[in-house]
């Protein structure tokens, strides 16, 4: 492109597609630099090579827009952490939370945690989960139910409403 071309004479096309013939790769440069434009080279195993007089930054902007350049989110899983003793407002907190990654299309999983004496309360944990799990209903679903996992934890998934569409 532009500077970088070395080999002289080059076959020239304008930006519309007309061939202007061979000429030295200067006096090439000088013409696409009066238009405001970029010399591109498009053919260089061709004898001379071939290059075209073209906007070279609109044609990268449409390539990129074509491979679908743009950013997309990746789903990722967040975890928050409870125990069974924990209060109604830093449960509240917790919620809230839940739903700002919920709303950012995360899936949130839920994780109420028993120790030593804890442990004879599982209902207390289920209780928690299933009531966080109503709070955040109209912005989730349940992917999977509340259950034990590895004995001293209890856990719930939820995922955003619209998710699996």
């Amino acid at each position: 492109m532009n500077d970088r071309i070395r080999i002289s004479p080059i076959r020239v096309v304008n930006s519309d597609g007309e061939m202007l013939g061979e000429m030295e790769t200067e006096q090439a440069l000088q013409i696409s630099q009066e238009q405001g434009l970029d010399l591109v080279e498009v053919s260089p195993e061709a004898r001379p090579p071939v290059c075209r007089i073209m906007n070279y930054g609109k044609v990268l902007y449409e390539r990129q827009k074509k491979t679908g350049g743009g950013k997309q989110h990746k789903t990722q899983l967040k975890q928050l952490r409870l125990r069974a003793k924990t209060g109604q407002h830093d449960i509240d907190v917790k919620v809230n939370k839940a739903r700002e990654f919920l709303a950012r299309r995360d899936k949130v999983k839920i994780n109420v945690m028993f120790r030593g004496r804890e442990n004879a309360h599982h209902d207390r944990g289920r209780e928690m989960l299933e009531e966080i799990v109503k709070s955040l209903e109209d912005i989730a679903s349940v992917e999977q139910s509340p259950r034990m996992e590895s004995g001293r934890m209890m856990s719930v998934m939820l995922s955003p409403l619209g998710a699996g569409k």
